[in-house]
């Protein structure tokens, strides 16, 4: 197995890695909107939040030496499935290839924030 890490995403904030590469596939930890550059939450919307982790997402996946069309299993978190159709249409712009899905929606999101997701893509 390889950690993958970076400045560009933010640093775990518990007992994790950000990523790990293991047989040519990337596993990212769930990303939530903390800009990687102020340690602060994006925002207080679902439009500003989701933009956040997306960025995060493409930066741990060029830091594993993939993209977003290698995506192939996301997983979701909405705090609130009434933001799903917003949150579907940011996501759309990012996973163009459609991977497989799962989105639920969950009581609490670390730091109280509106989405998180996380990844598997190929390598």
């Amino acid at each position: 197995m390889k950690i993958i890490s970076t400045t560009k995403a933010p640093a775990a904030i518990g007992p994790y890695s950000q990523g790990i590469i293991s047989n040519n596939l990337f596993f990212a930890s769930g990303q939530i909107a903390i800009n990687p550059e102020t340690g602060n939450i994006a925002g207080d919307d679902i439009v500003t939040q989701t933009e956040q982790v997306m960025k995060n997402i493409g930066n741990l996946l060029e830091a594993a030496g993939t993209d977003y069309t290698k995506v192939v299993k996301t997983s979701c978190f909405l705090a609130d499935m009434n933001d799903f159709g917003t949150f579907n249409e940011i996501y759309a712009k990012y996973f163009t290839e459609k991977p497989a899905r799962s989105c639920v929606a969950v009581k609490t999101l670390p730091k109280n924030v509106l989405c998180e997701v996380e990844v598997i893509a190929e390598v």
